[in-house]
């Protein structure tokens, strides 16, 4: 499928954004576990959220959508700890590594084998950074080449452990602390750097006996977690594409209401900031241990700047589309540290440089990062997505801004995670 997306002068409107990715994914897999119903409020619509429900009522967990007082809500029927079943077939994880990397926890402990793979691309992404705790915690996973899914995950009875994370990954934690819940005694995860939290306010809203510090987490075995009203706030890396669509505008006047503002995740607000974009906090509440607030974005001359360390870890799902921020900023943006890009849905780096370079950007390459210069005018241009979601989002973005029609390839990844994007943004172009 291919998306025309025309120039824009001006943003203008309020929009609100599908409920985040990252807690969506999490609240669906500790329900299943948890004893009693979970309603839930506002869960993603993106299809990597829903490979997790199908994986979830394949292992005999039943859910029901709905509506209450005019929003969208999501049943899940929760059968405790032990009410999982063996799946009938092999798990189809789709394209989302959060699915595989976090449900493998789960699965671990479970009294049968179980098969997950997922789609062309997901085979193609490293599953041994979740395979090595897994495996001190006397986990039983066979991977292709060791590595890669498909992932034949062999239950067996787990005990507790001290994990120094070697990279910092949210997955990699979370899947710990999933398994974690099933094994005797405490389980000690530290980081290098803090990761989003989302895993850790989850089981502790679900009841959980849970310790948090700086960049280490304790978590208790064998608690019983029990069902309660979930709301998920809307995706911040979702709002970034509307965030960056209004900078790069002449023109821009916009709000974004109810976004998730959980602190581990807003660098992206502090980096675009940084850059001097006019960002105003509206409005902010708590629900479930997550803040969320509405957010209002404003015409704003960008200087650019430099993301390395732990901010590019912060803000790595962004870079597509901050990349494009760079190109028109003033000083441009060199982005360090970003290894992990190249085995994301593509390999990010070479893909967010192939597009940029099609629209006649000036960009450089290196084994972690980009280096874009600034000030450059974008050019119509045929966008190849290569089938991910980041990267036709950020380029839809791009085509505000540039010279003329862009057609982006693939344009139905979008889906992956908001499957109103086009939409939406059509809604605020002027």
């Amino acid at each position: 499928m291919t998306e025309q997306v025309s120039p824009a002068h001006a943003i203008h409107g309020v929009v609100s954004v599908p409920g985040d990715k990252s807690i969506s994914h999490r609240y669906a897999m500790l329900a299943s576990i948890a004893e009693g119903d979970s309603q839930i409020f506002n869960y993603s619509t993106g299809a990597d959220c829903q490979s997790t429900l199908a994986c979830m009522e394949a292992l005999g967990i039943g859910h029901t959508a709905g509506e209450q007082d005019g929003r969208r809500t999501l049943t899940i029927h929760g059968k405790g700890a032990a009410g999982l079943s063996a799946a009938s077939g092999i798990l189809d994880a789709g394209n989302s590594g959060s699915t595989i990397r976090m449900l493998s926890g789960i699965l671990a402990a479970q009294p049968f084998t179980t098969k997950i793979t997922g789609d062309e691309s997901l085979v193609k992404r490293p599953m041994r950074r979740i395979m090595t705790p897994l495996a001190q915690m006397n986990a039983h996973i066979e991977a292709t080449g060791g590595d890669f899914p498909p992932l034949t995950i062999h239950g067996s009875k787990l005990n507790a452990i001290d994990y120094p994370l070697p990279v910092a990954s949210a997955q990699v934690k979370s899947c710990v602390l999933l398994a974690a819940l099933y094994a005797e005694g405490e389980t000690v995860v530290r980081e290098p750097i803090v990761t989003r939290d989302h895993t850790e306010l989850a089981l502790r809203e679900l009841g959980a006996d849970i310790t948090m510090e700086p960049r280490l987490v304790r978590l208790k075995g064998s608690a019983k977690l029990k069902g309660k009203a979930l709301f998920v706030p809307g995706d911040l890396s979702s709002a970034a594409f509307f965030l960056v669509a209004a900078l790069v505008a002449r023109e821009a006047d916009l709000i974004i209401t109810n976004v998730g503002l959980n602190p581990t995740r807003t660098a992206l607000l502090d980096v675009l900031r940084g850059m001097g974009a006019n960002i105003k906090l509206l409005h902010i509440e708590e629900a479930n241990g997550e803040l969320v607030g509405n957010l209002q974005i404003q015409t704003s001359r960008i200087r650019g700047g430099t993301i390395e360390g732990a901010t590019t870890a912060a803000v790595i799902d962004e870079i597509p589309v901050l990349s494009v921020l760079g190109a028109v900023s003033e000083e441009g943006l060199v982005v360090r540290n970003a290894s992990e890009l190249r085995v994301k849905e593509t390999d990010r780096i070479e893909t967010i440089a192939e597009n940029l370079r099609r629209m006649q950007v000036t960009v450089n390459t290196t084994p972690d990062g980009l280096e874009i210069p600034g000030r450059q005018q974008l050019r119509a241009a045929q966008i190849q997505s290569r089938g991910d979601h980041r990267i036709a989002m950020a380029f839809a973005v791009a085509a505000l801004a540039a010279d003329g029609p862009c057609m982006i390839e693939d344009s139905e990844a979008a889906s992956v995670s908001f499957p109103e994007f086009y939409t939406t943004l059509s809604n605020i172009a002027r």
